[in-house]
């Protein structure tokens, strides 16, 4: 049994992890916490921390989870510079999962897209289109920049030079090197993600649907478990999912 802190965990994602914790039998919720709750306390009676809550918590949940020596799972997004390279010192004394999407479709979806990328060549023109609720803060989501990032890692492109980000006025023709990534918010979507290549006479698109949160929540909880064994580092879920 893997005790267990979910933070963020009035929010739907913690919500999700809890009911699919408890439906697992591999956890026991050692403690829920939320904004206003107490961290510290929440860390001394668990192993492990699944984390959908928001980045401005992340610098004291590192912290707290150094100090205590327990492992994470991180599936907040958005970060800034500063707070990824703390994700990556911090990972350098305990163990950490840290992916965009926790889903075993999506993760597929990234391996599918670096490959298709390969095959296909410089001959199509890269674009990334994603939609989710209408109360997601953030934007490119998370998977959506992942999937941009591992289009211009494969073109042997920049993610921060060569992304357009919408298009809007007289922009001018498309280049051959820009990647373009647009972000749909409305209504209750839990998260849509395709991948365009778009040729001269042909389109190959690659697209992936989550319709309920427990797909992420389930696989957070596959992390913690297979995370439980590992040596300090930094992970994904490419790693968990032995895809690299």
């Amino acid at each position: 049994m893997i005790k267990l802190l979910i933070t963020g965990a009035k929010g739907r994602m913690g919500q999700a992890v809890k009911s699919c914790a408890l439906a697992d039998g591999g956890f026991e919720i050692a403690s829920e916490i939320d904004l206003g709750d107490s961290l510290a306390d929440g860390l001394s009676r668990s192993e492990a921390v699944i984390d959908f809550s928001y980045r401005g918590f992340t610098l004291e949940l590192l912290e707290g989870c150094v100090e205590k020596k327990v492992l994470l799972v991180m599936g907040t997004t958005g970060h800034t510079d500063e707070e990824l390279e703390a994700i990556q010192k911090a990972s350098e004394v305990i163990p950490i999962v840290h992916a965009p999407n926790f889903s075993v479709g999506v993760n597929t979806l990234f391996w599918l897209t670096a490959k298709a990328t390969e095959i296909l060549g410089r001959g199509f023109d890269l674009e990334v289109v994603e939609m989710h609720h209408r109360m997601k803060k953030d934007a490119p989501s998370g998977t959506a920049r992942r999937l941009a990032e591992i289009l211009a890692e494969r073109r042997s492109l920049s993610y921060d030079k060569d992304t357009r980000h919408g298009r809007f006025g007289d922009v001018g023709a498309r280049t051959d090197d820009e990647i373009g990534v647009h972000a749909l918010r409305g209504g209750d979507v839990v998260g849509d993600h395709t991948v365009i290549y778009a040729g001269d006479g042909e389109r190959v698109e690659l697209t992936h649907k989550a319709s309920s949160r427990n797909t992420f929540a389930n696989g957070s909880l596959r992390a913690a478990k297979w995370l439980s064994d590992k040596s300090p580092g930094l992970y994904d879920m490419q790693d968990v999912l032995g895809l690299k």
